[in-house]
């Protein structure tokens, strides 16, 4: 079977990998510095990786106010390739997947293929999502002759993926070992249609690029990980650990987000607001007014 055993290396390299869609806020500032203090406390390096795949929605002049938001909480990262330099290799996972025979074309909208994914907060649970958009199924690899010129995405056909390589297993450094289960998540999509990757192939294939030992993220992106370890096992990349940290969250008890326009570190830092000792109190768990963790 592929993809089986953990591999485990001395250093710690970590990453903070934001989107540059949006001001950064307080969540990911909590992220910064759990990715940071985890490998810097251990004399590893820390990286900051700009995940920009997504042209149609990056704001390079973003870029600059991450780097000051980081120097402003006083965090030093090593900077590594974004994305957008990155795309051969998305390309090349992708015709391995086809060629293996464990892609499909998808012709859904974004609409119908959000409708069909578990809610945010119910990512880790246990269930599992119907593949609806089987009916789009035409063959591996085949699209229909009236529909060869319209855009498609590509889905992961989780069974035949998970039959391709057995039962898998992964370690969150604070949940546990945990056995994988993908299919929790359904057929997600790899490649959407109009963007050279997906959120899930291409942080896999970065994070191995970058020779990352410790993935730290969010708890909202456990569930994720189980799709990271298979496609690890597919695309044979070596198995770093995981640490999902808890959310910030608000007073209505929803996390801290972009789309809903939670207050920025830009804003903070230009307020005159001091960085470090912000970021001293999130290390501590003293969160501003109004905030908590779970």
């Amino acid at each position: 079977m592929r993809g089986v055993a953990i591999v485990t290396k001395i250093m710690i390299v970590s990453r903070f990998a934001p989107s540059p869609n949006g001001p950064l806020h307080l969540g990911h500032a909590l992220s910064a510095i759990v990715a940071h203090d985890a490998a810097r406390d251990a004399n590893g390096r820390a990286l900051l990786r700009i995940e920009d795949v997504d042209a149609a929605r990056a704001r390079p002049e973003l870029v600059a106010e991450y780097r000051a938001d980081m120097a402003w909480l006083g965090l030093d990262f090593d900077e590594t390739a974004p994305q957008s330099l990155r795309l051969n290799s998305y390309a090349e996972a992708v015709d391995r997947l086809n060629t293996d025979g464990l892609l499909y074309p998808c012709r859904c909208s974004r609409a119908e293929q959000a409708h069909e994914k578990p809610a945010a907060e119910d990512r880790h649970a246990d269930r599992t999502t119907p593949a609806r958009c089987r009916v789009c199924r035409v063959g591996i690899g085949e699209v229909k002759d009236d529909e060869g010129s319209a855009p498609v995405a590509w889905r992961l056909d989780i069974i035949e993926a998970m039959r391709c390589t057995g039962p898998l297993t992964w370690n969150d450094v604070r949940a546990g070992p945990q056995n994988a289960r993908p299919d929790l998540l359904g057929d997600v999509v790899l490649v959407p249609k109009h963007a050279a990757a997906a959120y899930h192939l291409a942080a896999t294939l970065d994070d191995a690029a970058d020779e990352i030992t410790l993935v730290t993220r969010g708890q909202d992106l456990f569930a994720a990980t189980h799709i990271h370890r298979l496609l690890q096992a597919l695309l044979d990349l070596p198995v770093p650990q995981w640490l999902h940290h808890p959310l910030i969250r608000d007073e209505s008890g929803e996390k801290l987000s972009k789309s809903r326009f939670s207050a920025s570190m830009a804003d903070r830092r230009r307020s005159g607001e001091d960085g470090r000792k912000l970021a001293q109190s999130l290390r501590s768990g003293k969160l501003p007014a109004g905030l908590h963790l779970s």
